[in-house]
């Protein structure tokens, strides 16, 4: 991995990576059924558009459904799947309004043909916007998304088009679910657990990590304020030693 001057010394994150956990405890603290945390999700999604577009971060990327969370309750992921569906038909045209570019990542074909058109629709509609990347993870894990870049550049070996002496990590990056996007600054957890529970393994080599005990729906954008402000007071040094850090500092 190289780094930059700029990446040694920013002090505030190009990419925000989250695991929005907490919503169906959430709800259950209200003795209110789990659909009603997800639901109350939707708005702290919202919330944290509202601050990146705000703030020049260019990448927010947020983990709605692993590729374990299958193993859910029928019920529930039934619901979650209809929430899905429900808040991209009434969201696209508000971040289209906005400037917000939404990217999808993750295994679409266990989603139902309706579903996977919607989110083509989605990003074609968004393609060309700039304010802000909205990435989406649905049916992702980071083991699966390893899996996948392994299996095209395999492919293109057995083809010819690649000689397995150019497997560079540069390579594997163009060929992740990720390819064409910085790689998250800063990693937020909520709902108290910490582990990143295969959620951009490759990608979060080098992540400033942050862990609250708030729960989703309760994350606004004070708390979102918090984790930049954390994120701020880290040095960030990608192997390098501290004063080398502080040299390239002076230097600039």
């Amino acid at each position: 991995m190289s780094t930059t001057s700029n990446e040694l010394l920013s002090n505030y994150p190009r990419h925000i990576a989250v695991i929005m956990d907490g919503n169906g405890r959430w709800a259950q603290k209200r003795f209110m059924p789990r659909a009603v945390g997800h639901r109350a999700g939707v708005k702290s999604v919202r919330a944290a558009v509202e601050y990146c577009a705000n703030n020049k971060v260019d990448v927010l990327s947020l983990f709605a459904f692993s590729s374990e969370n299958w193993r859910r309750p029928e019920a529930e992921v039934k619901l979650l799947m209809a929430l899905f569906m429900s808040s991209l038909q009434r969201e696209i045209n508000r971040l289209d309004d906005k400037n917000v570019c939404l990217r999808f990542i993750g295994d679409r074909t266990a989603f139902s043909d309706k579903l996977q058109q919607k989110m083509s629709e989605a990003e074609e509609q968004t393609k060309d916007n700039k304010a802000l990347t909205l990435v989406i993870a649905v049916n992702y894990g980071g083991r699966w998304d390893l899996c996948q870049a392994a299996q095209q550049v395999f492919n293109k070996i057995a083809s010819g088009v690649l000689e397995k002496q150019q497997i560079t990590e540069q390579l594997i990056n163009e060929h992740l679910s990720t390819a064409g996007l910085p790689e998250p600054d800063l990693f937020i957890r909520t709902g108290g657990e910490q582990r990143v529970s295969n959620f951009m393994l490759w990608q979060l080599a080098y992540t400033e990590m942050y862990f609250t005990f708030t729960l989703w729906p309760d994350f606004d954008q004070s708390s979102l304020e918090e984790a930049v402000k954390s994120f701020k007071g880290r040095q960030r040094r990608f192997g390098h030693t501290s004063e080398q850090v502080l040299n390239q500092a002076v230097t600039l």
